[in-house]
């Protein structure tokens, strides 16, 4: 059995829920692979690219993907394509990728980020702001908001999450009858649920042989 984590935007493999699922997973006897999806580029940083280091992390053998946040939205887009994939479990996942940028940001700063191909925003692995290229939302508009993921999915949200809006994934598990969606008190990070979302997860990964029921879109 393998298992890769995918972290989220402007993070890294040293995330503090990327280092918190790979001490259970060791305690379990497994090693838990977290590549660096930016593969230390992040001012070129695309979608395909890191469906690229998706693809060599897996080495063509089945393996499950963790996925928290743009790295949910990639373990999902990568399963749709891919049936090696034997489970999902998404994190907060960023569904509506390309679309949720203009809608945060704002039309003007869209239009400035392509103009000037700079666009300045803060690392959280680095404490700091830095800059990514347009490359970024021009490549992800050719990928499909929801991807039909025919894999057993378990998802985790934050009730209170501002940065990706539970809504996203409520529409991804209605369209989908192999996922389960739990809502929980949190907000995106999802770091004061860490030991509930483990207890769920090793349930799901190593227990459960058939997909979680659909909980009505909403959990508990």
């Amino acid at each position: 059995m393998r298992f890769v984590y995918l972290h989220g935007f402007a993070s890294s493999p040293g995330s503090r829920k990327a280092r918190f699922f790979s001490e259970r997973f060791q305690e379990r006897g497994i090693s838990l692979e977290i590549p660096d999806l930016a593969a230390g580029n992040f001012r070129n940083l695309t979608l395909t690219a890191q469906l690229n280091v998706i693809a060599r992390a897996s080495r063509d053998q089945p393996f499950s993907l963790i996925g928290s946040s743009m790295g949910g939205y990639l373990a999902a887009l990568y399963a749709a394509r891919h049936p090696q994939v034997e489970k999902l479990v998404l994190l907060a996942p960023a569904f509506s990728f390309a679309s949720r940028w203009p809608e945060t940001l704002g039309e003007p700063t869209i239009e400035q980020w392509k103009r000037t191909d700079t666009l300045k925003v803060f690392h959280y692995s680095e404490g700091r702001e830095v800059e990514l290229g347009y490359q970024l939302l021009e490549d992800a508009r050719q990928y499909e908001a929801y991807p039909d993921v025919a894999q057993p999915v378990l998802i985790f949200h934050g009730r209170n999450d501002t940065v990706v809006p539970p809504e996203y994934a409520v529409r991804f598990t209605d369209q989908h009858p192999n996922a389960r969606l739990r809502l929980l008190d949190s907000d995106h990070e999802l770091t004061n649920v860490l030991d509930d979302m483990w207890m769920e997860t090793e349930e799901f990964l190593f227990r459960s042989q058939l997909a979680p029921v659909v909980d009505g879109g909403q959990g508990q």
